[in-house]
């Protein structure tokens, strides 16, 4: 069953806007690992792509460490995240062309906001985008 609704800890909300904020002019880009169906451990990934103000690309060997350590830590793969630095927390064109997981939550933090940074969840199927409502978990 397709999830429509996901809690994300305080903390981990605290570290996708921080990281967001700490690059305000490129796209930062990660993984997130879960236990038991909750966020829990963000693995921040360097982002390669030749334009990273406008897109992001995962380095492949920190996203197979990434992978790794979740395994590792007995977490499960549960999304992938990225920011958008003069845009709104939507999915691009070329964000809905190149998702290739699934199974996994986008994450997707603007700072294309007014003193408020933004986080919202989407899945993205064979190119089809549905919102996930994101709440946040008391711990």
């Amino acid at each position: 069953m397709k999830a429509t609704e996901i809690q994300l800890s305080r903390k981990i909300t605290t570290q996708l806007l921080h990281e967001a904020v700490l690059s305000p002019d490129q796209e930062v880009c990660g993984l997130v690992g879960s236990k038991d169906g909750v966020a829990h451990s963000c693995y921040p990934i360097k982002n390669i792509a030749d334009q990273p103000e406008t897109r992001f690309q995962l380095d492949e060997k920190q996203q197979i460490s990434a992978m790794a350590s979740m395994r590792d830590n007995n977490e499960s793969f549960f999304a992938i995240y990225h920011s958008h630095p003069s845009s709104p927390a939507v999915p691009s064109a070329t964000d809905i062309k190149l998702a290739n997981y699934p199974d996994a939550i986008h994450l997707i933090i603007s700072l294309n906001t007014k003193g408020v940074l933004e986080i919202r969840g989407f899945t993205i199927i064979d190119q089809s985008v549905e919102e996930i409502l994101l709440t946040m978990s008391p711990n």
